[in-house]
């Protein structure tokens, strides 16, 4: 008989009900387990240390390496969307930032629902709130590149316009003789710094 999937988290860990106090512990708990430069069991003793600072009973081996295996395969995840958008970065290439940044955008509130997902909707409200701030930031983002394009965009008709007075300005000087082509090719290129 094949085993059911567990749906969400299911029962939270000590280390999930840590108080508000020893938040900024769980930080850096969080930021020395992704970089895994330190053995578990000597980590374990610190952070138990700090926790002991705070009055908080410590953490048992066990609990801790539920959550250290939980945080490594969701570190992992994070590192094949990375992977994934560092890869859609480059296939979309330099001149398409805008396309770039909506892309990116989109995978993070991806992975935002994911996340909440993959939680069973139980999410501590400051997750919740790094979720908000993180869709804000690529909505943002977007709104910047449509932004920057349009002023781009702006730029560029104002200095075409620019470029065909002056083409017609030269060719206005001596009717009878109008402005070849090639010369006109000219200005455009100085217009927009395409001289050979």
């Amino acid at each position: 008989m094949a085993r059911k999937e567990r749906q969400g988290r299911g029962r939270l860990s000590r280390l999930d009900m840590l108080p508000e106090d020893a938040q900024p512990d769980l930080v850096w708990l969080n930021q020395k387990l992704r970089a895994g430069k330190r053995h578990q069991i000597e980590l374990l003793d610190v952070f138990n240390g700090r926790l002991a600072a705070l009055g908080i009973e410590p953490i048992s081996k066990s609990s801790f390496s539920r959550y250290s295996v939980r945080k490594a395969m969701q570190f992992r995840e994070l590192d094949e969307t990375m992977r994934m958008s560092a890869e859609l970065v480059d296939m979309l290439g330099v001149d398409s930032a805008d396309k770039a940044t909506i892309a990116l955008a989109e995978m993070i509130k991806m992975s935002a629902v994911k996340l909440i997902e993959s939680e069973g909707g139980r999410l501590a409200a400051k997750d919740l709130m790094e979720l908000a701030r993180a869709n804000q930031a690529a909505v943002g983002a977007q709104k910047q590149s449509a932004d920057y394009r349009r002023t781009l965009e702006e730029e560029h008709r104002k200095r075409l316009a620019q470029t065909l007075d002056q083409i017609e300005a030269e060719a206005d000087k001596n009717p009878a003789q109008p402005m070849d082509a090639k010369a006109a090719l000219e200005l455009i290129r100085g217009a927009y710094g395409f001289d050979r």
